[in-house]
């Protein structure tokens, strides 16, 4: 490969390219609310919530130097992420928080790239960190789940225009902003009505002593201020 080649890629990745019309952000905004709101386009759109979630717990396991055992996907939409090292501490306290703002923070991150025109830079950046998740999961629907969702990245990167590249990039982005809200709602009314002493507020709430309830209103937080200045970022407000 030549070096004008390498040049060309390059610039393609890592270079700028001009921002869509506002009127095409806000109409993949409203397909993205589409996705989240009805309960039946919730329940096939909420697998890409779950790979962003397991996702997160997997990534700061690693980052906080537990050991990675491996992800699983299942068809309900639910997941569990596997690490081992110490049982208590704050390598295991961030992995048991990663997971509910997972979503929202690379929604975040995502309206950042956006902003600032970098829309291939982040197609090709979200593709790499499915392929690095792949590697991690154990059993098929998440294999099946994750290759279907790279599939989607690499053919829209690499066989469509840049109008199409941009409103792809900025639906992704506005369904894991306004998607990362959902979850926490949802687990709040199942604690409510039956509980669930496994949740990931109920481990944190074991592990730190402070209630369940509390970690809960911090993923509210979390996920609700990055839906919030994201959509500033993306809306160029």
């Amino acid at each position: 490969m030549d070096t004008d080649h390498l040049t060309d890629i390059w610039s393609r990745v890592f270079g700028t390219q001009p921002a869509p019309s506002l009127w095409l952000v806000i109409v993949t905004a409203v397909l993205a609310l589409g996705a989240v709101v009805p309960h039946t386009a919730w329940r096939l759109a909420r697998n890409a919530i779950t790979i962003a979630h397991e996702g997160g717990h997997g990534l700061i396991a690693l980052l906080t130097g537990r050991r990675l055992d491996g992800i699983r996907l299942h068809s309900d939409t639910s997941g569990l992420t596997v690490s081992r090292g110490k049982p208590t501490g704050l390598g295991m306290v961030l992995t048991a928080a990663a997971g509910y703002i997972a979503p929202s923070l690379l929604g975040l991150a995502g309206a950042a790239l956006l902003a600032a025109g970098h829309i291939t830079a982040l197609l090709w950046g979200a593709t790499a960190l499915l392929l690095a998740l792949l590697v991690m999961i154990r059993n098929a629907y998440g294999v099946l789940t994750v290759v279907l969702t790279g599939a989607a990245f690499v053919l829209v990167s690499w066989l469509t225009t840049a109008d199409v590249q941009a409103a792809f990039a900025y639906a992704v982005v506005w369904f894991l902003l306004l998607g990362g809200v959902r979850p926490p709602f949802e687990l709040m009314g199942k604690r409510r009505r039956v509980g669930a002493v496994d949740s990931d507020p109920d481990q944190l709430a074991r592990l730190t002593h402070v209630p369940a309830a509390l970690w809960l209103g911090l993923f509210h937080v979390v996920t609700l201020c990055s839906l919030i200045g994201g959509g500033r970022w993306l809306l160029g407000l």
